[in-house]
Parts: structure tokens; C-alpha cells; sequence
């Protein structure tokens, strides 16, 4: 491992989606393509999720809802465009 990638804070990605949502298969494959490990909260299939992620994104019951939470702080992406999807990403030091 490079020193480079040693100081680089831990980071979490959740992405909150359904099955059916056109948005949501496209930031599936932003995180794919760019290589992040990331949780996938089907908000249609796991009890409690939709709640959960209108806590965390201001009672917004639209998806894809996208966590990014490091050391240095919390980003929520509503709804995100591949743009401000990847800037997010990177300026969370991946």
C-alpha cells in the first residue's frame, strides 16, 4: 500500500435505491466503474430504509439518496448527475 493511499481517511458509501429506478442503475454503475466498495439499501425491500433515509436527506423520499461519510465529515447526494456524483467521490479522497 502507497503512503498516498495510507493517509487517505476511511470512507463509507451507502447508496439507497430501488430496483426500477434509471437514476439509481446509473450511480450504481458511476461507483462500479470508479472501483468504491458501497452498501446498497434497496428502500422498496428492507423495512425501515425509506425512513432511515429521509432522516438523513430532510424527509426527501427520492432516489438514488447517496451517503458519503468520512472522518472529515458527511456529504447526502439527492438525485445525484455522474458530475457531481465522481467530485464528491474524489473530494472525499478517493
Amino acid at each position: 500500500m502507497s503512503q498516498e493511499e495510507e493517509d487517505k481517511p476511511p470512507v463509507k458509501v451507502v447508496a439507497y435505491i430501488t430496483s426500477w429506478c434509471p437514476d439509481c442503475i446509473r450511480s450504481r454503475r458511476v461507483l462500479q466503474r470508479m472501483g468504491i466498495a458501497f452498501a446498497e439499501i434497496d428502500i422498496e425491500r428492507v423495512v425501515g430504509s425509506e425512513e432511515a433515509m429521509k432522516a438523513l436527506n430532510g424527509g426527501s423520499g427520492k432516489v438514488p439518496t447517496i451517503l458519503i461519510d468520512t472522518a472529515l465529515g458527511r456529504k447526502i447526494l439527492i438525485e445525484p448527475s455522474d458530475a457531481e456524483l465522481i467530485a464528491a467521490l474524489k473530494a472525499a479522497c478517493l
